[in-house]
């Protein structure tokens, strides 16, 4: 099994600390997020690790180098400009069989061996793993009749739920020809390619821990529940070769 962790990113909604650090080297206990996800995964028998890297990469590199230290091995591609989510994996060369991308600013237990069983068995051309989050709304929202301006329901700051992409995907080789070469493409663009051509995408729901350390609230949190010993672990993948 073959991974790429998405790890060029400029993470501007964790300024001011992204100054200097990249997202993925933002420090979890005595660790950072990226060497706890390169060790979960190594420690699910991932063979080969390949780091999409762009902004302060020369960090990266020379915390992580050949992963040997973490009990991987690790190569890297190099962002010329940020390509998006989907964008680099056209960079990478040998994806030749199903292969797992994630981002690599994310602190789960997801058992990813159960994912790739859930993919391999569904068919799908593109599994997301997905998450519930309640999305609070700030303002009072307002209903209203089709085609009219007739309101027919109000309801202040509710709290709605929302099936949210946890930054996981396991992956085709074949829909690697959908992505344009050399310019910004993303994920959501990729999906949509993917459903208008009639490929099956599908999402494997899971509920346990999962943090996106994007904003500085999750970071936070995530740091939180590390630091009181909600270590993050993860089963080995099984054999998903063709």
């Amino acid at each position: 099994m073959r991974a790429l962790l998405l790890a060029g990113g400029r993470g501007t909604r964790l300024a001011p600390y992204t100054s200097v650090l990249p997202k993925p080297l933002m420090p979890i206990g005595d660790s950072s997020v990226l060497e706890v996800v390169v060790g979960q995964l190594a420690d699910a028998c991932v063979q080969r690790i390949t780091l999409c890297v762009g902004y302060l990469s020369h960090l990266i590199r020379a915390v992580l180098e050949d992963g040997a230290s973490h009990g991987a091995h690790l190569d890297y591609v190099h962002e010329p400009e940020p390509l998006g989510t989907a964008g680099p994996l056209r960079l990478v060369n040998g994806l030749d069989s199903t292969f797992l991308v994630m981002n690599g600013d994310i602190l789960t237990t997801l058992d990813y061996s159960d994912v790739v069983r859930h993919h391999r068995a569904s068919g799908n051309v593109l599994t997301i793993a997905a998450h519930e989050r309640t999305v609070n709304v700030d303002y009072g929202v307002i209903e209203v009749a089709p085609g009219a301006d007739r309101v027919v329901g109000y309801e202040e700051k509710p709290a709605l739920p929302a099936l949210v992409s946890m930054g996981i995907y396991i992956c085709e080789p074949t829909l690697l020809s959908r992505i344009p070469i050399g310019r910004r493409f993303d994920f959501p663009q990729l999906v949509d390619t993917l459903l208008a051509e009639g490929e099956q995408v599908g999402v494997y729901r899971y509920a346990g821990t999962w943090f996106d350390i994007g904003r500085q609230e999750d970071y936070e949190a995530a740091a939180a529940a590390w630091l009181n010993g909600h270590e993050v672990t993860a089963r080995a993948l099984p054999d998903v070769a063709h």
